[in-house]
């Protein structure tokens, strides 16, 4: 994955930092095929990298950090393959740094994320229940924010500002319009240098006291069996029952 102004998604890597970002701003960072599987990739990259020890996601340009599913996309989204901590866990620390608009799923992606700078210009919204869909992944919002905000947020589908989401914890700090990847770069930068196992352990612990969605729990039986599926003994099961002798299990 490389930095050509074409990919729907880039990845860049500076001082132990990991810049994933959505690149869409033609249409405001819309999330269709090609961004799910670039952060799809974008995640399992990040894992494998001794590397990069902090991941910052965000959208490219200020209008909006994703405008959420691109409404010419007609397939159903599944969000668990390619937002961190579902289907892909990621130990390591991701930070989001957004603007503008963050609508649907993209705010599930910053939902996931351990941390968020946003810009002053950020405006939320989950529109999903006024359209007639849902993947429900935002269902665990109540365990991150207080219950009734949560509650008005995913059932009225009206807009959210960034001060009342610093207010209610979703973001951690507010910055000028523009300044929002700069401030997100830094504290990468600075938990870069931070004792990696230490760093996720804390995250792993905390994630075990976050309420989880019935999304993400089903997600855990899907990471469990796809595993299985692609496996060198279920190809080896299904070899032995063709060719009628018994199998010869690797346990990979």
């Amino acid at each position: 994955m490389s930095l050509n102004q074409d990919d729907a998604v880039t990845y860049s890597s500076s001082e132990g930092v990991a810049t994933i970002t959505i690149n869409r701003p033609d249409k405001l960072n819309a999330i269709n095929t090609e961004v799910e599987q670039g952060l799809r990739e974008a995640w399992l990259r990040f894992n494998a990298s001794d590397e990069d020890r902090v991941a910052v996601l965000t959208g490219a340009g200020d209008r909006a950090f994703s405008a959420g599913r691109d409404r010419a996309t007609v397939e159903p989204p599944d969000y668990r393959r390619f937002t961190p901590g579902v289907v892909i866990d990621v130990d390591k620390p991701v930070i989001a740094a957004v603007a503008g608009w963050c609508v649907g799923g993209a705010v599930v992606l910053v939902q996931m994320c351990d941390l968020c700078i946003a810009a002053d210009n950020t405006k939320f919204s989950y529109p999903e229940s006024k359209m007639g869909f849902a993947g429900g992944l935002l269902s665990a919002l109540p365990g991150r924010i207080p219950h009734k905000v949560a509650m008005e947020m995913m059932l009225l589908g009206g807009e959210i500002g960034v001060e009342r989401a610093y207010q209610v914890g979703f973001v951690n700090r507010v910055v000028p319009v523009g300044q929002q990847l700069i401030e997100a770069q830094a504290m990468a930068r600075q938990l870069a240098t931070h004792a990696p196992l230490v760093l996720g352990m804390l995250k792993r612990f905390a994630n075990d006291v976050l309420p989880k969605s019935p999304v993400e729990k089903g997600a855990f039986a899907l990471k469990e069996t796809e595993a299985v599926f692609g496996s060198a003994d279920f190809q080896e099961g299904l070899a032995s029952l063709k060719e009628k002798r018994p199998p010869k299990f690797i346990g990979r």
